[in-house]
C-alpha cells in the first residue's frame, strides 16, 4: 500500500495538484492542513485533509482517522497538540486512536520516528520549508506499507527522491 502525504502549502493549490500528477497511484492521499483553501475545494476530494490554524474554512475537521487496507491512519495538523514543544500529546492520541500511523504538520519541518509500534510523520512544508532540509524547497513524503515494514521516502517539490531522506522502520 502506498500512501502520499502533504502539509502546508498555505495557498500553493498548483502543488497539490502536480502531487496527484507526480503520484496517480497512491491507495491514499494525506493532507496535514494549512491550504488556506475551502474545503469544498475539488482536491480535497482526493486529498483527506484537515485543518490547520491558518485554515478559516469551518468544514475542515481537526483529525482524521481512516482504514487502508487494515493499516490505521491517524491525521492532524499538530497546532492543537503543542508540537513546537514535545509529541507528548499528539503520540497520547494517536495511541487513543489506535493508530498504526500518525501524521501532522504545523513545524513545517520533515521528520519521521517509530515510537513503540507507531509510523510517526511530518512531511515538512510542501511551500514555506524551515529547519535542516529547507534548502530543498519544500517536502512530500512517500509511505510504503507493507506487512512487516515502513518504508518513507521524502521528495521535492518536482517529485525527486532525496536519497538521504529514505528510511525503513519494522511493522
Amino acid at each position: 500500500m502506498k500512501l502520499v502525504v502533504v502539509s502546508d502549502a498555505h495557498g500553493d493549490a498548483a502543488i497539490l495538484q502536480t502531487i496527484l500528477t507526480q503520484q496517480p497511484d497512491a491507495d491514499g492521499y494525506f493532507y496535514c492542513g494549512d491550504s488556506e483553501l475551502a474545503a469544498s475545494d475539488p482536491l480535497f476530494k482526493t486529498y483527506r485533509a484537515v485543518s490547520g490554524n491558518m485554515d478559516i474554512d469551518p468544514d475542515f475537521p481537526l483529525t482524521v482517522t481512516a482504514s487502508l487496507s487494515g493499516v490505521r491512519v491517524w491525521m492532524t495538523h499538530g497546532h492543537r497538540f503543542n508540537v513546537n514543544f514535545t509529541l507528548a500529546p499528539l503520540l497520547a492520541a494517536g495511541k487513543d486512536a489506535q493508530a498504526d500511523i500518525i501524521l501532522f504538520g504545523h513545524t513545517h519541518q520533515l521528520g519521521v520516528e517509530q515510537v513503540e509500534a507507531q509510523l510517526v510523520l511530518n512531511p515538512g512544508s510542501i511551500s514555506q520549508p524551515r529547519g535542516r532540509y529547507a534548502g530543498l524547497g519544500g517536502t512530500y513524503a512517500v509511505i510504503t506499507v507493507t506487512p512487516t515494514q515502513f518504508t518513507v521516502q521524502y521528495l521535492t517539490r518536482a517529485g525527486q527522491p532525496v536519497p538521504e531522506l529514505a528510511f525503513h522502520f519494522q511493522r
